[in-house]
């Protein structure tokens, strides 16, 4: 593809080639992908503040560094959407809120930079549930829902969702969201990208909300930065720029990217249903479909009972973070809007607040689900599982009442619990059901993403890559 108005369908990969190569300008490759945008975003409202000027600026200095004889980086002119919950430097942050509009960042968050270092563009950023905590549906107080490009009636799933359906629709080549319960993975399911969710520490990050302040001890371990992409080898690209150290998190490591070879055939755990609380036949079919791909790449596949101590790492998650939570929301809940409260609202009626005595006993079994994983990730280093336990659900489900909540809940419980035990895992599309994508994650040991994207490009390697996609007007879509 060579012509402007198909660059924005090419991969991030081929993009960067490209620019480097000469064969197309970064100012080309920008401009298509906001040609995409005018004409795909009105219908979709994924991209929220628009960066045409300065992604224009970005783009012609690497034009003009190319043409000096510099060398580019890996993601030359790639451009990328940001969440809302991330700085870019010289534009607000708003967290979908009104009140945030006019909050211009100092600087750019360290994944953003990161990205920049490497030659990548951003172009926008991208929608998010308000503050991220008025749901999984993808819907800010300031503006407004997005859609999901494959059926309207459906949610694109949240938290990042913004930065799904950019890179479904091939608005922006990358995203860059942010995971602490499925918040890169769920979107990236159900608007059929891949997207990967890193170990804690793996990527420097910031994210601090307002002032010098940073969020207490559940949010520092749980919430990780993460890309999303159309392609398991573009987001392997992703995160080989995210990796690294930055002295604005003393948390990131300097881990190698990629761990020693394992002898033989890689075991892995396939667990269908973790917890025992059903999973939809369309759900087990991909899982199904994942497994004989990673079969056939010569994994040795076994169908396993289950994750360890799954409920007791639901439990403990949800007390820690509610407990750490409840003292700021009397306050934080007036910013919300008009029903933007219920999600959390409906968590914190039914899950009642540790006193000190107990928080500190759960803190302590927290390390210890986490040794429980660590010694079942010893004999299987990979695990095969669902991203949510059912096809994409309406939005807003999660908010409407107890039922919805829960049903939300148990969808996204193995997200959830591999946030709370700080493991790596990847989000890679099936194919397609019902008009709807299809999906799996594959699970690792800590630091291990190497092993989770190899496992990860093996299944698409087999099933396929399923964007970038057109919206389907409403007419056209599913219904159930």
């Amino acid at each position: 593809m060579s012509g402007q108005n198909t660059m924005w369908a090419m991969t991030a990969a081929d993009q960067a080639a490209a620019v480097r190569s000469g064969e197309i300008s970064a100012a080309d490759l920008v401009d298509s992908h906001l040609e995409r945008i005018a004409e795909v975003n009105p219908r979709v409202n994924a991209v929220t503040q628009l960066m045409a000027d300065r992604a224009r600026e970005d783009a012609a200095r690497t034009d003009r560094r190319r043409a000096a004889g510099e060398e580019l980086g890996p993601l030359a002119g790639v451009p990328f959407t940001v969440k809302e919950t991330t700085p870019v430097e010289g534009v607000p942050t708003t967290f979908g809120l009104p009140r945030f509009r006019d909050l211009v960042a100092a600087a750019d968050a360290p994944p953003v930079a990161r990205l920049r270092a490497a030659g990548a563009v951003p172009i926008g950023h991208s929608n998010m549930p308000t503050l991220v905590l008025a749901g999984m549906h993808t819907r800010s107080e300031l503006f407004g829902d997005t859609v999901n490009p494959w059926d309207p009636s459906r949610t694109p799933g949240g938290s990042s969702g913004g930065d799904g359906v950019a890179v479904a629709t091939g608005m922006a080549a990358l995203g860059l969201g942010n995971d602490s319960g499925g918040s890169v993975r769920i979107p990236a399911s159900f608007c059929g990208v891949a997207g990967l969710k890193p170990t804690p520490g793996r990527f420097p990050a910031d994210h601090r909300v307002l002032g010098p302040d940073d969020p207490g001890p559940a949010s520092q371990a749980l919430v990780t930065d993460g890309p999303l992409a159309r392609t398991v080898a573009d987001l392997r690209l992703a995160y080989e720029a995210l990796a690294g150290t930055d002295p604005r998190d003393p948390r990131a490591v300097p881990v190698p990217l990629d761990g020693a070879p394992l002898p033989g055939p890689v075991r892995v755990a396939l667990v269908a249903d973790p917890g025992g609380r059903g999973v939809h036949p369309v759900v087990r079919a991909a899982l199904t479909a994942a497994a004989d791909a990673l079969s056939d790449a010569g994994y040795d596949v076994r169908e396993t009972a289950d994750v360890p101590r799954h409920d007791e790492a639901l439990e403990a998650y949800g007390r820690i973070t509610l407990t750490e939570f409840a003292p700021t929301w009397p306050a934080v809940r007036q910013l919300l809007g008009d029903g933007g409260d219920r999600y959390i609202q409906l968590a914190l009626e039914r899950t009642p607040r540790a006193d000190a005595a107990e928080l500190m006993r759960l803190m302590g079994s927290w390390l210890g689900i986490r040794r429980s994983w660590a010694e079942f990730l010893d004999a299987f280093p990979l695990l095969l599982g669902p991203v949510f336990t059912e096809p994409p659900v309406e939005p807003g489900l999660e908010s409407r009442d107890a039922a919805g909540r829960e049903r939300v809940a148990v969808g996204m419980r193995l997200c959830t619990v591999t946030s709370f035990v700080g493991v790596p895992a990847v989000a890679v599309p099936t194919g397609i059901r019902d008009g709807l994508p299809c999906g799996v994650q594959v699970v690792g040991r800590a630091f291990r993403e190497d092993l989770c994207l190899a496992a990860a490009q093996e299944i698409e390697d087999r099933l396929g890559v399923l964007t970038p996609v057109d919206p389907r007007p409403a007419a056209a879509a599913v219904t159930r």
